[in-house]
């Protein structure tokens, strides 16, 4: 099986946690048989509050810049930059700058429990 999309065609959904947080799901888990695959944009002023996840992500960015905590780091991450966060980090996004920060999310396919600090 295959499949074909193109982004544009994919809604965005805001998502409740942070501010100016929205999610496209490009691959879903019935989609995919191993991953899915995410596109998250944080609009410029805007944030995703510091949370764990029970399942890794492996991220990569597309536009903007944010300050991205992970765990007791803090780090800038720019367009171009791989994250690797492995299950049970906590991690937060706070922008930078005028432009919206983007980046593909992909995840195992398996149940995820998410839990706000």
């Amino acid at each position: 099986m295959y499949l074909h999309k193109e982004i544009n065609s994919i809604e965005a959904m805001p998502q409740s946690a942070g501010k100016g947080v929205s999610m496209k799901m490009l691959l879903s888990p019935d989609e995919s048989p191993n991953f899915a695959m995410r596109n998250f944009i944080i609009e410029a002023g805007g944030f995703m509050p510091l949370h764990t996840n029970t399942i890794e992500h492996e991220q990569y960015v597309l536009s903007g810049r944010a300050s991205v905590q992970l765990g007791d780091k803090h780090i800038e991450a720019k367009a171009g930059d791989i994250l690797l966060i492995p299950a049970g980090v906590s991690h937060s996004y706070k922008t930078i700058g005028d432009e919206a920060y983007s980046f593909l999310c992909l995840v195992p396919k398996a149940q995820d429990t998410i839990t706000l600090k």
